[in-house]
């Protein structure tokens, strides 16, 4: 018999994904993470092992569905029955629609979107035949309220939310056992600001309020453990997501400016800078990105499976949000 729970998290070995394998491990996880680069995963694997886990990981792109496949086997071999899956893996290019190309559109989607389809599929394969496990899809608030300069990353992440509800419902169908959760994301400060291609001139940065990762670490190990129908984190979450309910057009004015202007920094971007849309970046796999002094370590967190709760929530923030964005316009 294996001594612990195994969790699996993709896109494990910077940001919100290496926070959480964190985490995990602190919780008393064995963790094994996927991500593209070798150093990236050994070194994850490393710090893990030193935090006291059983730990392991393969180098693996998550949009190469039978890699990823393999790799879950692998990991099973090594630390025994995966019992949760975390879907962390993203890519995103900063531009406007009309400078994004067909390849750029293809590669987020690939990764972002399909990635997490790669993964859900290894799970449920690996899972059922014990017909118990817990996938957790690593969402954001962009998935319910797009921001301009992200067209192809907001797409993948609303795609996510609309495969995760089907998916939901074939295994109600099918009594599974299997659970699902998706917690959906604030800015985070991690670095994908500083590796991500960006193609507007100066250096980029997350729509303000920003958290630390461990914050998202600590609402996803939450989740895997509960299994909410789904979790938002932050008060901009939660007010992003029911304002776009209730007058999106008011958030599509917003957005508009502070979207736009919110990302951008005043700060030349060097034209040399590598970025990881097709390559890893090697150097930059840590938790943290470069907004520490920005960053708040506590966020509201709401487990959105009461409908009392969300109607509470929808009539509080219609009010104060309202009153607030008015104010920014």
């Amino acid at each position: 018999m294996f001594p612990e729970k195994v969790v699996v998290i993709t896109g494990g070995t910077a940001g919100v994904g290496r926070a959480s394998a964190q985490a995990f491990a602190e919780a008393g996880y064995a963790v094994a993470v996927i991500g593209r680069s070798e150093q990236g995963v050994n070194s994850t694997i490393e710090e893990l092992r030193l935090l006291g886990a059983r730990a392991s990981g393969a180098a693996v792109d998550v949009s190469d569905g039978a890699a990823l496949l393999a790799a879950g086997r692998k990991i099973e071999s090594e630390l025994g029955p995966i019992s949760i899956w975390v879907n962390a893996a993203t890519l995103t290019v900063l531009a406007p629609v009309t400078d994004i190309t067909d390849e750029e559109f293809q590669r987020v989607t690939d990764v972002t979107y399909l990635g997490c389809v790669h993964g859900t599929r290894t799970a449920l394969t690996l899972m059922a035949e014990r017909d118990r496990g817990t996938i957790v899809q690593v969402g954001s608030a962009l998935a319910y309220r797009s921001v301009p300069l992200q067209a192809a990353y907001c797409a993948a992440k609303a795609a996510i939310r609309g495969f995760t509800d089907s998916l939901r419902s074939e295994l109600i169908h099918n009594k599974s056992s299997i659970r699902l959760t998706m917690v959906h994301l604030p800015g985070v400060n991690t670095p994908q600001f500083d590796w991500s291609r960006n193609k507007m001139g100066n250096n980029v940065q997350p729509v303000a309020p920003i958290y630390q990762p461990e914050v998202a670490a600590r609402a996803i190990l939450s989740a895997a453990r509960r299994a909410p129908r789904e979790v938002w984190l932050g008060r901009s979450t939660l007010q992003s997501i029911v304002g776009t309910m209730l007058f999106p057009g008011l958030l599509d004015r917003m957005m508009a400016k502070q979207g736009w202007e919110g990302q951008i920094t005043d700060q030349p971007e060097a034209a040399d800078r590598p970025d990881n849309l097709h390559q890893p970046v090697e150097g930059l796999h840590r938790s943290h990105g470069r907004f520490d002094n920005q960053a708040e370590d506590r966020a509201l967190h709401l487990n959105m499976n009461n409908p009392g709760l969300a109607i509470l929530s929808v009539a509080a923030v219609a009010w104060l949000g309202l009153r607030s964005l008015r104010r920014r316009l």
